[in-house]
């Protein structure tokens, strides 16, 4: 027999109690001698006998019903192994259900879906449950939820939260499970704790788990009866893992085109897949993919024509697969009526001319009033009439004045972008000073000195073909490698970047970069190590220097609201200068509206959603009355890989961590019957306590009416005459 509550034995004590009161209550008895006393002797000692009878017999009724109630209150429970005492209790458990509700669980055979028999496991893991026994849910996603904790189980209500649950739009998390898991076996008030994970156990998670989990997955095995259920699937699979920008302007009356990824995560090959791009609802383009092959992701373009400025909510999707969730992809395209770039040059114009001429490469040089290119000399820097431009490209610039550099750092904070490029008229220091360091520097990196790069036969070095899979590079990426080994650079200059930047262009054998960016406020800010004359590098003589151009502008053009965000990131609205209101709205795409207070950070104001719950276009305005701005909401993709483990390869994978791994229907009532082996004995022992104190009541009672009944039918003693 074992004890959940072993301290409350030391309560065992009170039996001492009812043996104090009775040792006490015999010495309270006065003792009075008396001439008549002579004749009774004999009667009493009769009657003493039965007296002392009943008062053991009381005090033994009252020390053993103490003695069980402490046992009740201790919470014994009795193995079966310990033979017929076993029989006198109720077979107990606490019961913590942990269920994978991560989108693969969606994923369908065409009867049912892992989650709808995942449901149907709890069903059959809850008909071993008592009605009292303490049980706890949680949900396992991307964040895991405890829908009941360490509540009396009632079936009833347990099927009601059972029928309201539902595949939520996030990945699986495994690395946290255990921690999660553990905390709520501490606080579970049981002696036997069973844990039961029902997953779809896909390859991907439970296949590859980390060391630090296994390990944490054995310390809970070792604690309480840990079983895995699994609701494994087929792996064919479809997936729009991508949506991306590749060319064009995002601006009225031109036609942007937008590269769709489709994976094919299953294990046969999938023909004659449709991709469909639709613009605010209504679909624009269409195209086919022949084949796709296991494991494999091709592309489409879709070409997507902007009639009018505003934001544009772009998706594209796939039909017809076991998974629905992950068969759309979405992006906000922020569509001006004109883009307008000021290229304010410090050289003798030759770094103007050859930035003018790669921005307008693709309309032969004309302007229009959609596309404006402005080219202004840098001692005319016209600092009042940044508002009328979207992005600002600084060529070899000597230095600014600290009016200018905040005039340039609140242009960027507002959305827009700027572009800085190296030059021999460049003074460091003097930009060192002015940008300042940190996260609110204007510039990605603080410069060097001037590095010649080239060799002994005067040729520089190339481009790294291997570039981040960034908006900017993709362009670049379709060239072939001997077209993007022909840009050669000759000088750079040293740069030691932020720490909040990153570099998108480096020197080919080397970490030197040569293109950077970093964030500033609701804009960004490029910052290239080299210049754009032809006396630093042969970049305006090749294919990358307009496409690098075009990219740019069409990239910061687009701001801090084109880039799609994942279930689970944060939402956020910046604003320079502080709100006349003092919240921020986003409506969710499913019709709620969430307030969030605007807080100052880091030199500005933000408004921010933590999470980010469900999948679709958020839209975010600074007041309920203002108008709303579009986010763009995806589900993570790798949870698209639906391939499970069999319960062998389950059960290899989680080798040595002593889980249980009940592979089917049969398995898992098989498992719980055989673990289930203790019996509580609590409510039997605080019966039989509360029976005997009744008993010892009753009895007490009725022996104290028979006293009072003898001494009314003897009467009282006869009075001692006084003799005169």
């Amino acid at each position: 027999m074992t004890f959940m509550n072993p301290w409350l034995l030391l309560g065992t004590l009170g039996i001492g109690l009812p043996i104090l009161a009775h040792l006490l209550n015999r010495f309270q008895v006065k003792r009075t001698d008396w001439a008549a006393m002579r004749f009774l002797n004999r009667s009493v000692r009769v009657r003493s006998r039965q007296i002392r009878l009943r008062d053991i017999l009381l005090l033994l009724l009252r020390c053993l019903a103490v003695l069980l109630l402490v046992l009740a209150f201790s919470k014994p429970a009795i193995k079966e192994a310990e033979g017929i005492a076993s029989q006198i209790g109720e077979r107990r458990a606490g019961v913590i259900i942990a269920l994978d509700v991560s989108y693969s669980m969606a994923h369908s055979n065409g009867r049912a879906t892992r989650f709808e028999r995942a449901i149907e496991q709890v069903g059959i893991i809850s008909e071993y449950s008592q009605p009292g026994d303490p049980v706890s849910l949680i949900l396992l996603g991307g964040e895991h939820r405890v829908v009941l904790r360490n509540v009396a189980y009632d079936r009833e209500r347990f099927v009601e939260v059972l029928e309201q649950l539902e595949v939520l739009p996030e990945s699986l998390d495994l690395d946290s499970v255990p921690k999660q898991l553990q905390a709520l076996a501490e606080d579970m008030d049981a002696l036997q704790k069973e844990i039961y994970i029902v997953s779809d156990t896909q390859t991907q998670d439970w296949g590859k788990v980390s060391t630090q989990s296994l390990d944490a997955l054995k310390d809970l095995g070792e604690r309480s009866s840990v079983f895995m259920v699994p609701v494994s699937g087929g792996s064919e699979n479809l997936a729009v893992t991508g949506l991306d920008l590749v060319s064009g302007e995002l601006r009225k009356g031109s036609v942007a085109r937008y590269r769709a990824t489709v994976r094919n995560c299953g294990s046969n090959p999938a023909s004659n897949v449709d991709v469909k791009c639709r613009v605010e609802g209504v679909q624009i383009d269409r195209k086919s993919i022949p084949m796709i092959a296991p494991g494999a992701s091709e592309t489409v373009s879709l070409f997507v024509p902007f009639y009018n400025a505003g934001s544009k909510c772009i998706t594209a999707e796939i039909a017809g697969d076991a998974l629905s969730t992950d068969n759309v992809r979405r992006v906000v395209a922020l569509v001006r009526d004109r883009i307008s770039v000021l290229c304010i040059d410090g050289s003798s114009g030759d770094a103007g001319r050859l930035i003018r001429a790669a921005l307008m490469a693709r309309t032969h040089g004309g302007e229009d009033e959609g596309y404006v290119v402005r080219m202004v000399q840098w001692p005319s820097f016209p600092i009042r009439n940044l508002d009328q431009a979207d992005v600002v490209i600084l060529a070899d610039v000597p230095e600014i004045t600290a009016e200018q550099a905040r005039k340039l750092s609140r242009f960027v904070r507002m959305g827009n972008g700027l572009v800085w490029f190296a030059g021999d008229q460049v003074k460091i220091n003097a930009w060192n000073k002015l940008s300042g360091t940190g996260p609110n520097a204007l510039l990605p990196a603080s410069l060097g000195s001037v590095v010649d790069t080239s060799d002994s036969l005067g040729v520089g070095k190339p481009l790294d073909p291997s570039m981040p899979d960034h908006a900017v590079c993709r362009p670049l990426q379709s060239l072939a490698e001997d077209l993007l080994s022909e840009t050669r650079l000759l000088k750079r200059i040293a740069v030691e970047p932020a720490d909040s930047s990153f570099s998108l262009l480096n020197l080919a054998g080397s970490h030197s970069p040569v293109l950077l960016e970093h964030s500033l406020g609701r804009g960004h800010v490029f910052m290239f190590t080299t210049s754009a004359q032809a006396s630093w590098n042969n970049m305006a003589l090749t294919p990358v220097f307009p496409m690098l151009m075009q990219q740019i502008v069409t990239y910061l053009a687009g701001r801090e609201f084109e880039p799609p965000r994942v279930v689970g990131d944060p939402l956020s609205l910046s604003y320079v200068d502080q709100p006349d209101a003092t919240d921020a709205v986003f409506d969710t795409p499913s019709d709620q509206t969430i307030i969030v207070p605007v807080r100052e950070h880091r030199n500005q104001y933000v408004a921010l959603l933590d999470k980010s719950r469900e999948a679709g276009f958020y839209v975010a305005r600074v007041s309920v009355q203002a108008p709303g701005m579009p986010v763009a909401v995806n589900v993570d993709t790798r949870e698209s890989d639906v391939a499970c483990l069999s319960g062998d390869e389950l059960r290899k994978s989680l080798k040595g961590t002593g889980i249980t791994v009940s592979a089917s229907e049969t398995d898992l009532a098989a498992d719980i019957e055989a673990v289930r082996m203790g019996r509580s004995s609590w409510r039997f022992f605080i019966l039989a306590g509360l029976a005997f104190l009744i008993i010892e009541s009753l009895l007490a009672d009725r022996i104290l009416r028979r006293g009072r009944s003898t001494q009314s039918q003897t009467g009282p003693a006869p009075q001692q005459m006084e003799v005169a």
